[in-house]
């Protein structure tokens, strides 16, 4: 049985494979899929992103500037220092919650895309 409180996510969240805010640059672009959706997320200065794909792109806002709020399981609980992980929900500043991340790749600035 999976805990869903908020000490349990706190218990657990060292066991995820995650991309936390330090981890990553700016120019940094994240691969992330989801059940249901491919995004891709250009790093930015104070914490801000361009983002692409999926819920953005059906709804015609592709590329938004955003922040990445944090990860969550689905439920309120979001830990604002992580980016993706794959199990759990990532959230955007504009309160989008994606389906479960499936698996998150990040391409390092510099790296010829």
């Amino acid at each position: 049985m999976h805990s869903y409180s908020l000490d349990g996510f706190l218990r657990h969240s060292d066991r995820v494979e995650q991309i936390r805010k330090h981890d990553v640059r700016p120019g940094d672009r994240l691969l992330v899929k989801t059940c249901n959706s491919v995004y891709s997320i250009l790093m930015s200065q104070n914490g801000e992103c361009t983002v692409t794909g999926g819920w953005f792109d059906r709804k015609g806002v592709s590329p938004m500037r955003t922040r990445i709020a944090g990860c969550t399981w689905g439920g309120s609980v979001i830990n604002m220092n992580m980016i993706a992980a794959r199990g759990l929900r990532m959230e955007f500043g504009n309160r989008l919650v994606t389906t479960s991340i499936q698996s998150v790749f990040v391409l390092p600035v510099g790296t010829d895309n």
